[in-house]
């Protein structure tokens, strides 16, 4: 199983995006929310920046939209060149449709679920997503506290991914730290978001490579950690 550190913009510093990128190229995705003040009370980025960020990034851009109306914009992205789109499954009642027109476009198709959502309606439609995101703190606000309730649907997704074969990758974001990377990597996740613990980080490098090795060291299957 592959390990992917993917930090968060949200916590870097805004005026200084490129320099900010730069200190993140051991990094295998830039993290980028997506908000609307809508969908969630928070207001941050829009297409305009996400066109320029692809322009300046030295590394894929993995778009989450916390936004309503995903049908809509959601496309516009895709052909922005994001490598990876997610939207909420809160947020739309065509999932599936939505997420086949992003990979006609060339995106690969991500389904994001807050912390109170039932993962069950999606686990029989995993083979149309590329990518599924258990939120592991509320949507909106970055520096929240890991919320360990979470992680049994993040083994219900490990499960059904394990006993079917897909090639789906299973993200967490939210309060994501050098302990609580152990935790979601033992739980099944594969792909994490970390934004304060590696922006915040005096060497954002050496930050990478530590949630790196300690979800490798603890992932799904592992050692003592087979289930």
């Amino acid at each position: 199983m592959v390990t992917r550190i993917n930090p968060s913009i949200l916590a870097a510093d805004f005026a200084n995006f490129e320099s900010e990128l730069s200190r993140i190229r051991s990094a295998d995705l830039v993290h980028v929310d997506i908000m609307d003040n809508h969908f969630v009370p928070n207001l941050t980025f829009g297409l305009g920046m996400v066109e320029r960020l692809q322009q300046v990034s030295p590394l894929p851009l993995d778009i989450h939209l916390m936004i309503d109306n995903p049908e809509r914009w959601a496309p516009g992205y895709a052909e922005a060149g994001a490598y990876s789109v997610t939207f909420h499954a809160e947020a739309t009642t065509e999932p599936v449709a939505l997420a086949r027109r992003l990979r006609q476009i060339g995106a690969r198709a991500g389904i994001a679920l807050k912390p109170g959502t039932d993962v069950t309606p999606y686990l029989d439609l995993l083979d149309e997503f590329d990518q599924v995101l258990v939120m592991t703190v509320e949507p909106g606000f970055g520096g929240q506290s890991f919320m360990h309730e979470t992680m049994p649907k993040l083994a219900q997704l490990r499960a059904k991914v394990h006993s079917t074969g897909l090639d789906v990758w299973l993200q967490v974001d939210g309060g994501i730290t050098a302990q609580t990377i152990e935790i979601a990597a033992a739980a099944g996740a594969d792909t994490f978001v970390a934004g304060s613990s590696v922006f915040g980080a005096e060497n954002p490098a050496a930050q990478i490579d530590l949630l790196r090795q300690g979800a490798a060291s603890h992932r799904h299957g592992a050692g003592n950690l087979e289930s």
